[in-house]
């Protein structure tokens, strides 16, 4: 079972993009809004060095921005 989380801010346009992808590809994820929570915006930043989103976690795997192939290909993992 594959456990998918993206983190996204309000206005991103790419933040959409991977949430659109991920329903067409009927692929469930928990959505987690970093502007709403800074805490975990520093979580992020720690863990995965990068200031932007989206971020998408799939399962321990993090791919930046919006990249389908690197999804599929931590899901086939």
């Amino acid at each position: 079972m594959n456990t998918v989380t993206v983190y996204t801010t309000t206005r991103c346009p790419y933040c959409v993009m991977v949430k659109n992808f991920l329903v067409d590809q009927n692929i469930a994820f928990k959505e987690v809004n970093v502007e709403t929570n800074p805490e975990i915006m520093h979580e992020l930043v720690k863990q995965t060095g990068q200031m932007g989103v989206p971020q998408t976690k799939v399962n321990d795997k993090w791919v930046v921005g919006y990249d389908p192939n690197n999804i599929m290909m931590a899901l086939k993992n």
